[in-house]
């Protein structure tokens, strides 16, 4: 069965971060994936968290700093990352902003997300 899916749901978070999920639980009703168009201003940054799920994140314009126990990798415009399950994470942009795609298997939830306080 095909589904079109016409529009995206916004999501509230704070620090003036867009999200619009396209495919996922909010927006669609599924839960084995999310599918979101994500935009960060400059300096945006966020908790660390340790997610249940596996995210996919290819970067359209700027770049997105992903701190993890490795250290610290900046993925620029055009470049893509995966973070793990249970790995610890912590996102912010660059001094331009970011731009970005998501997808998350299982789906993205709240819950999911293990974000630290």
């Amino acid at each position: 069965m095909v589904r079109r899916i016409d529009s995206a749901t916004r999501i509230p978070v704070p620090g003036g971060k867009v999200i619009d999920e396209y495919v996922g639980r909010v927006n669609s009703g599924d839960e084995t994936v999310s599918i979101a168009h994500m935009k960060a201003p400059a300096g945006w940054e966020e908790p660390a968290q340790t997610p249940e799920f596996t995210e996919y994140t290819l970067v359209l314009r700027g770049t997105v700093i992903v701190e993890h126990a490795g250290g610290t990798t900046e993925v620029g415009a055009g470049q893509a990352f995966v973070s793990d399950p249970g790995e610890k994470i912590r996102y912010s942009s660059g001094p331009e902003g970011a731009e970005y795609v998501a997808v998350c298997l299982p789906a993205f939830s709240p819950e999911g997300a293990g974000r630290e306080e």
